[in-house]
């Protein structure tokens, strides 16, 4: 196919040193457009191989772009933005994916779907395909905490071959360079509502002689810390808000003096502890909010109406006044403290009543200072412009 001719497919593999298996992934790829009449390609971007990968793609017909920048991502997101096709299907270039049978992904496409994911768990995985740990407990785990944290609608996360609309996914502006290239496409692609859709997919065990470039414990981190980052609800918000209302809730039962629980004495030390929740909560919910204002005025998030709205409310100088009035508490409740001593000559103090009411001054001032910083740190993330949550009409998810 000439560069002048139009495409409606494009079937990228990236490769890495793949001499051994990538004939077979490019036959059969080219079977499948000869057999179905599907006008397209077979691109290849190649990470630098150094056994002759790359002569191979190209006396079997394909094209073969050089990607310099090494990793996973890296290959695929250049091999989109070269690919010719309306339309794109990857897969890795080990055999472990059938490229003769893309039937349900052509179809789905067409019939309106952005994003077309396969499905190992549906399709079948066959004996040796997948490690019992990655079967069992990695896809499982991060693909429910990816529906969890997201709403997305894939139940195989992470499965290499899948199909979707070529600038549908170049408007994502996808930018992970490494293995978690997998996770941030499913994760933009819910959180800007493409129309995302599943098929069955079998998995094979891979042609190669030689170790998989996936490595189990590092590449599941990176999948989820990619997640973790992406959510500022679940990384910092949830626990932040449960940590700050158990503290403050703590403090309350306890400022009336010492509780005996199951035969257990909580005083004072207990209510230490509860001002550290409050004020590490508190600190917790900041950087969420943080986080998001950071996330959307970036692009990393879609916009966020509701988000913009609360953030338009408060204000620099409503976060000063709100920290100003608990600032001026806890340094009241300071001041009594130490008139209390100051009655005694500034003498000996019974340590659980002077530190019933240390601790809870504290913390409000603490608090306070968080609050009034935060206020300012807000405002200076907004002094680029808020791209982001200027455009509060355009539709977007909380994320």
């Amino acid at each position: 196919m000439s560069a002048s001719e139009p495409a409606e497919l494009t079937i990228l593999m990236p490769c890495l040193n793949e001499a051994l298996t990538l004939g077979t992934c490019i036959g059969k790829a080219m079977r499948f457009l000869e057999r179905s009449g599907v006008k397209g390609e077979v691109l290849i971007a190649d990470n630098g191989s150094t056994d002759g990968s790359q002569q191979i793609a190209r006396e079997l017909g394909a094209r073969v772009v050089e990607v310099a920048v090494r990793g996973y991502g890296a290959a695929l997101i250049h091999g989109i933005a070269q690919a010719r096709g309306r339309f794109v299907i990857m897969g890795d270039s080990d055999d472990s994916y059938d490229f003769a049978d893309l039937d349900g992904f052509v179809a789905a496409l067409r019939a309106g779907h952005e994003l077309v994911m396969g499905n190992r768990f549906d399709g079948g995985i066959k004996p040796g395909a997948m490690p019992p740990l990655h079967r069992y407990v990695g896809n499982p785990v991060l693909s429910g905490i990816g529906r969890l944290f997201f709403g997305a609608p894939c139940r195989d996360f992470h499965c290499g071959l899948r199909g979707f609309d070529r600038e549908a996914i170049r408007g994502l502006d996808l930018q992970a360079a490494g293995m978690e290239f997998a996770s941030e496409m499913v994760v933009k692609a819910t959180l800007r509502n493409l129309r995302i859709a599943e098929v069955p997919t079998t998995l094979s065990p891979d042609g190669r002689n030689r170790p998989p470039h996936l490595r189990s414990w590092r590449d599941g981190w990176r999948h989820l810390r990619f997640l973790l980052l992406f959510s500022p609800r679940w990384l910092f918000l949830y626990p932040g808000a449960s940590m700050l209302l158990l503290g403050l809730a703590l403090m309350a039962w306890l400022l009336p003096g010492p509780r005996i629980v199951a035969g257990l004495g909580l005083d004072v030390h207990t209510l230490f502890y509860a001002g550290t929740a409050i004020i590490v909560g508190f600190q917790s919910v900041l950087f969420a909010v943080f986080t998001k204002v950071y996330a959307i005025r970036e692009g990393f998030l879609p916009p966020d109406p509701r988000f913009a709205r609360a953030i338009g409310v408060v204000s620099l100088e409503l976060g000063l006044l709100a920290g100003g009035i608990l600032l001026l508490a806890g340094l009241a409740a300071s001041a009594f403290a130490l008139g209390a001593w100051g009655e005694r000559g500034f003498g000996a103090l019974s340590p659980p009543d002077v530190m019933r009411l240390v601790i809870p001054s504290g913390t409000a001032i603490v608090m306070a200072l968080q609050i009034m910083f935060g206020a300012f740190f807000i405002s200076v993330l907004e002094l680029r412009g808020t791209r982001g949550l200027a455009a509060a009409t355009a539709p977007g998810l909380t994320a």
